[in-house]
């Protein structure tokens, strides 16, 4: 099961392009982890809802997984939020927390060589998050259902 956090029900998943790329570009973002949909729901405008999928994995796509938070994962982020895209139809890894996230922002902008980022990200937990990024990765998802998040 995954969760995608919205301030509306998404029945059928879509890929936006924003002014700002994500972690992993654009993309759908969804999470396993149902907390962390919650918090995010709850920053949306609109309605706080979680939307519930159920993922079938198709092993013709092209994926890449990242297991932890490491030099491939950083120098990935990188290009992505620097508007460079890819060709992988889904990825899947680390999500920065708010605190790696400005860390993230803070070695992209130069403030920061790399192993600073690594000591101060280093007792930091990342949570999870999983992008759609082509139209055949989005038919791996269905819509289970939604629900509003808890205030």
């Amino acid at each position: 099961m995954l969760y995608h956090a919205s301030g509306e029900i998404v029945i059928y998943p879509e890929i936006r392009i924003s002014k700002y790329p994500k972690d992993f570009s654009w993309g759908f973002y969804c999470t396993n982890n149902y907390k962390q949909a919650e918090r995010w729901a709850r920053r949306n405008r609109g309605t706080p809802t979680i939307n519930s999928y159920v993922y079938v994995e198709n092993n013709d796509l092209k994926i890449l997984r990242f297991d932890k938070m490491n030099d491939e994962w950083l120098d990935f982020i990188a290009r992505c939020r620097s508007k460079k895209t890819h060709d992988y139809d889904i990825v899947e890894g680390p999500m920065a927390n708010d605190t790696v996230w400005n860390y993230v922002n803070d070695f992209l902008d130069g403030s920061i060589p790399r192993s600073v980022f690594w000591e101060l990200a280093k007792f930091r937990h990342p949570t999870h998050q999983m992008s759609f990024h082509t139209l055949r990765a989005l038919e791996c998802l269905t819509f289970e259902g939604s629900e509003v998040a808890n205030e």
